[in-house]
């Protein structure tokens, strides 16, 4: 209690009044939460008083990424201070020795599969005496090609475990991992952090060569507290970040191919201020609970639907005002179509100001990473390039200014699409009819 009167937590969230008492009683709980809804404090407040100190490792937290397990190992040693418990954080690219020296004395243990999986198998890591298992973000674990790690490692736990499992969303996927490996679990959810009432949707269409010029037209014009920016791939994300840099905007990058020293220097720019624009990918950005982002760019369209409703979450939270913006080139007609046709979001088309080209150097960045999707992902996402309209589609689809035609709105044979997801011709916008669901879920 002294803890959570010194970091100013004035009530429970909505997922902590749920799940919180269910875990105290040793249930396995199943619990349907975004980022920054306080999942961390829920499950770590069970972990924590439920461990034993020097009686080896007795909780275990898996992440997908490396961000998450330094977040939530650091939290839990927040909110153990006054009876400190040994947390080692275990992920890929940190030395093996210093881990090696942390698992000896742990009793708690945040990190990622692989890593987790690389200490089993050389038997640095022992979990026979595992209380409690914590999947968190098991949606984005999935998705990035986890799932025969979390198996195995599972499968090193005893069977009278508590096991809790957090993701943003419960698919089919998740249900079958539960039904598999929990016990009779308890499922709570709690609402979107998002207030729809305080979120503005808009899209611009603009050519490809403006796409720069145009994201920083925003960014210079649009009064912002901290905006996040997102590329599909690890290159682009590179080059907007530096670009813009020399541009005279505080903008920093974060992406998989970074070091975790460059990665933890660039959160903490922008968590100090340092830095107002955090140019990312999904993987990296997933996870990270960011206060206070009043704008997100889409500068490159998710493939998969559901990315855009993650991306579209971190603003318009606790009663702020929040705007998504998507900047769309031909190439990105794709990726938005499935969107609005698999989410029920209505997204306004905004007018494409009269703007001057600014050259985007490619030199900019460091080039090591090549212009290929986030290749953290496995699974649904991994080496699967995001497919571009042929010429030919294109002169079909798309005006000469790189505006959606009319022909876009009409079938092979010529005649009205109806169903072209929930097009309101009225407004000028899209609104997604929300039927179906994407198609990888």
């Amino acid at each position: 209690m002294k803890v959570i009167a010194e970091e100013k937590f004035e009530a429970p969230s909505e997922i902590q009044e749920k799940s919180i008492p269910l875990i105290l009683s040793g249930k396995d709980v199943i619990a349907a939460s975004s980022t920054g809804s306080g999942k961390t404090l829920a499950f770590g407040s069970g972990i924590i008083q439920g461990v034993e100190r020097g009686r080896g490792v007795r909780a275990l937290i898996i992440t997908p990424t490396r961000e998450l397990a330094e977040q939530v190992g650091g939290a839990i040693k927040k909110f153990s201070r006054y009876d400190p418990l040994n947390v080692a954080i275990i992920y890929g690219g940190m030395g093996m020795d210093a881990q090696l020296r942390n698992l000896r004395r742990a009793d708690i243990v945040a990190g990622t599969p692989g890593r987790l999986m690389d200490h089993i198998r050389r038997g640095s890591l022992k979990l026979g005496n595992i209380r409690t298992l914590v999947l968190d973000e098991a949606d984005m674990m999935l998705d990035m090609g986890f799932i025969d790690d979390i198996k195995k490692i599972i499968s090193e736990c005893p069977s009278d475990r508590q096991t809790l499992l957090f993701s943003a969303t419960i698919s089919d996927d998740i249900k079958k991992l539960a039904q598999n490996h929990m016990r009779n679990p308890l499922e709570v959810s709690a609402v979107t952090q998002v207030d729809p009432a305080k979120l503005t949707q808009t899209y611009y269409d603009i050519s490809d060569g403006m796409k720069f010029s145009l994201l920083l037209h925003m960014l210079k014009s649009e009064p912002s507290e901290l905006a996040m920016v997102f590329c599909n791939t690890k290159s682009c994300t590179d080059n907007v970040a530096k670009n813009l840099a020399r541009s005279g905007i505080g903008a920093s990058a974060i992406h998989g191919g970074y070091s975790q020293s460059q990665r933890n220097r660039t959160l903490s720019q922008f968590h100090s201020r340092k830095a107002q624009v955090l140019v990312c990918t999904d993987v990296a950005a997933r996870g990270l609970d960011i206060k206070g982002v009043s704008h997100v760019y889409n500068y490159d369209l998710p493939r998969e639907s559901k990315q855009y409703i993650h991306r579209i979450g971190r603003t318009a939270r606790a009663g702020n005002d929040g705007k998504a913006i998507s900047i769309l080139s031909p190439r990105d007609h794709g990726n938005f179509d499935s969107i609005i046709r698999y989410q029920k979001v209505k997204i306004a088309r905004g007018i494409t100001p009269q703007i001057s080209r600014v050259d985007m150097s490619k030199n900019v960045g460091n080039g090591a990473f090549g212009d290929v999707p986030e290749s953290n992902y496995g699974g649904n996402y991994g080496g699967r390039d995001y497919a571009s309209p042929s010429p030919a589609q294109q002169q079909g689809r798309f005006g000469s200014d790189g505006n959606r035609s009319d022909r876009s709105r009409q079938g092979r044979t010529g005649g009205p699409r109806r169903s072209f997801a929930g097009h309101s011709s009225r407004t000028g916008g899209y609104r997604g009819r929300g039927a179906g669901r994407p198609a990888n879920n």
